[in-house]
């Protein structure tokens, strides 16, 4: 009997757990990915989208507008940022879906002000492009066609009528921070302004039973940040597992500035960039986004440790409590999100905005009030110094945090004593290279030198009679303040002397400014490098371009080829060797004809000099790879061989070095 009763119990139990296994596999997770369209508010036609996507894209796409990034076409697509755009798509849903519990559809990312309707029926209204966005549908679904429709409310409207509202209280810089967006939308000094909406994540629609148990979160090693007074002021640097790390690195910004083409591929490009330059640290920079999953799946991957700003970028911020509200949602999805990714390594309140209100001069420019003053300095202390850090700890304990970066502006002693330091007194300040001697902070986590984007990017996005000295078109991608004026400012100390420079032509131009950010980079880091451990890091701004433009990156926006720079860093960044530091500026060299010989030989170019050769640079035309070396050094007598990357028939090649360069504006 009792034999029987065993038996009957394990029938019981074999079927519930066969019913449990049945309930659970009609859970199921749809991507509503095909069938989109869109059009501006009010009119009539409908053109097909693409999803994840922005409207610029899509209008580009149906050949509605120019390409942004040619020419000056930036200023000729203003006008889309002032409309309201309308997204709409069916999709289908079967009985055995409707059977479960609970069906949701989830948003993973909106941008930016976007109110939702399912079947007609309003379903939720969205603020936030870093968050994502849930919504019951259980009752407004039903079986075969569903209708779903996104207004998006323009973003620059939005924060045009905040900003208003709020008068006379004004908040610098730029009423941008009213939103939570991706900052750099609005322009940045290396960017466009292409301020976009649209459903720039996946859109599904899950449907369940019983919701999947959160993945618990378990730390795969030990971080900490040291910050310890010591003889000369105050420590900043890594520990990971108990050990000390320098670190080697670069800024990182959004990879494109319509968000959609940064596809996995391109992310390999550039994070593979960083990885072959010898680096150890990506800095996230708060203007941008937080980084798809890919993205830190291969800092995992390559041992590439992650510095991760929240999106907050040199302004000061509102103090409303649906701002703060909004945000605190925004930091608990995104360090839920991120968190077990182990390249992470610290997490940052903010870019330049401490350093912004004390040193920026906005109090007296804008003529602020002491109350109103105090009012932003609260505001911007409760949410950087209390609040966020709170949030963070919540969901991720063990990581470090620190509120801004930097903590001192460059400008002001502490910053080479403590802290992290952007130091901008080169380029902005317009100080000599050799002035890093004495101004090296505890971990500079900013600095660099601006160059032209490569010839080759140069021709793409001008068309020939845009081709001189400084045309208008060449302007256009120029971003920064004073930029040409700084550039040639540098040109003409380190390598020409500056009347000469109005008679070059850009190709020339391009090539002396990728020069000067080379012996800028290989320099200051070798210095850098050299004052280890009182210095235990540098990131160079930047890493890369979000579309073709003169900045201080050190690769291209095109197939994200290297320019100068990224050789000199790679080398500087070795640790097999000592960082070379030569100081001897270009001008000041006896240069003479190097008589450059070269041949062909499978997939090397073998080089060979009668003299000395600097900076010497080899172009093959159309080629969309990275040579194994390129602005290298030759010495008489010795061949140098240069291998590309796959095969090229009948290779255009072009060879030339300082020399050749200089000689032809004596």
């Amino acid at each position: 009997m009792m034999k029987y009763k065993k038996g009957f119990y394990w029938l019981i139990i074999i079927c519930l757990t066969n019913l449990s296994l049945v309930v659970n596999a009609q859970n199921s997770s749809v991507v509503l990915k095909n069938g989109w369209q869109f059009r501006q508010e009010g009119a009539t036609k409908w053109n097909t989208a693409t999803v994840p996507g922005e409207v610029h894209s899509d209008l580009l796409n149906n050949k509605l507008i120019p390409d942004p990034y040619y020419r000056d076409n930036e200023k000729k697509v203003q006008w889309i940022e002032k409309k309201n755009w309308e997204y709409k798509t069916s999709f289908s849903v079967s009985l055995t879906t409707l059977k479960n519990k609970h069906a949701e559809l989830v948003f993973d990312g909106l941008d930016t002000y976007a109110t939702v309707y399912l079947n007609g029926k309003l379903l939720l209204k969205a603020d936030n492009m870093f968050r994502q966005w849930r919504a019951d549908v259980k009752s407004i679904l039903h079986s075969g066609n569903n209708e779903l429709k996104i207004v998006f409310q323009s973003a620059q409207n939005v924060v045009d009528s905040l900003a208003k509202k709020d008068l006379p209280f004004v908040i610098p810089d730029n009423p941008r921070v009213y939103v939570r967006k991706a900052q750099y939308h609005f322009g940045w000094d290396w960017g466009p302004k292409l301020t976009t909406c649209g459903i720039w994540k996946e859109v599904r629609l899950e449907a369940y039973n019983e919701k999947p148990k959160e993945k618990e979160y378990v730390p795969s090693r030990k971080i900490e940040l040291v910050q310890q007074p010591d003889s000369l002021g105050k420590s900043f640097y890594f520990k990971i597992d108990g050990k000390p790390v320098y670190m080697k690195g670069a800024n990182y910004i959004p990879s494109d500035a319509l968000l959609s083409r940064v596809t996995k591929k391109e992310y390999e490009k550039v994070v593979k960039m960083a990885k072959d330059a010898n680096m150890n640290m990506l800095r996230v920079w708060g203007g941008g986004i937080y980084e798809d999953d890919y993205f830190y799946d291969l800092c995992d991957k390559y041992g590439i440790n992650v510095w991760q700003d929240f999106m907050f970028a040199g302004a000061m911020v509102p103090g409303d409590k649906a701002f703060f509200d909004n945000v605190k949602e925004e930091v608990k999805y995104q360090v839920k999100r991120l968190r077990h990714h182990k390249s992470i390594v610290l997490w940052c309140g903010n870019n330049e905005v401490d350093e912004a209100f004390n040193n920026w001069g906005w109090q007296k420019s804008m003529k602020m009030s002491k109350q109103d003053s105090t009012r932003l300095w609260n505001d911007y202390v409760r949410l950087f110094q209390d609040s966020i850090p709170k949030w963070v700890k919540e969901v991720d304990p063990t990581r470090p945090y620190i509120s801004s970066s930097p903590l001192f502006g460059w400008g002001r002693k502490q910053s080479i004593t403590e802290g992290d330091s952007h130091y901008w007194g080169t380029w902005w300040g317009l100080e000599d290279i050799e002035v890093t001697k004495n101004k090296t902070g505890r971990f500079v986590s900013e600095y660099g030198m601006q160059a032209m984007p490569n010839y080759s990017t140069v021709k793409k996005f001008t068309a020939e009679e845009d081709r001189y000295l400084f045309s208008d078109v060449i302007k256009a991608h120029q971003k920064a303040g004073n930029g040409f004026a700084k550039l040639n400012s540098y040109l003409n100390r380190y390598f020409i002397d500056s009347t000469k420079v109005k008679n070059m032509k850009v190709e020339d131009y391009t090539y002396l400014t990728q020069c000067l950010q080379y012996y800028s980079l290989k320099n200051i880091i070798g210095i850098h490098r050299s004052k280890a451990p009182y210095n235990m890091g540098t990131l160079v701004w930047q890493l890369n371009d979000c579309w073709p433009v003169a900045s201080w990156s050190v690769t291209d926006y095109y197939n994200r080829q290297p320019k100068a720079a990224w050789y000199a860093m790679r080398e500087a960044y070795r640790d097999d060797i000592v960082p070379e530091i030569d100081l001897t500026r270009p001008i000041d060299l006896a240069l003479e004809n190097p008589h450059i010989s070269w041949k062909l030989k499978g997939n090397e170019i073998i080089l060979m000099a009668t003299k000395p050769a600097k900076y010497v640079y080899i172009e093959i035309e159309g080629y969309k790879g990275k040579l194994s070396d390129n602005y290298m050094d030759l010495e008489p007598g010795k061949a140098m061989r240069i291998s590309f990357e796959g095969k090229i028939a009948k290779p255009v090649i072009t060879v030339m070095s300082l020399y050749d360069v200089l000689n032809r504006y004596k």
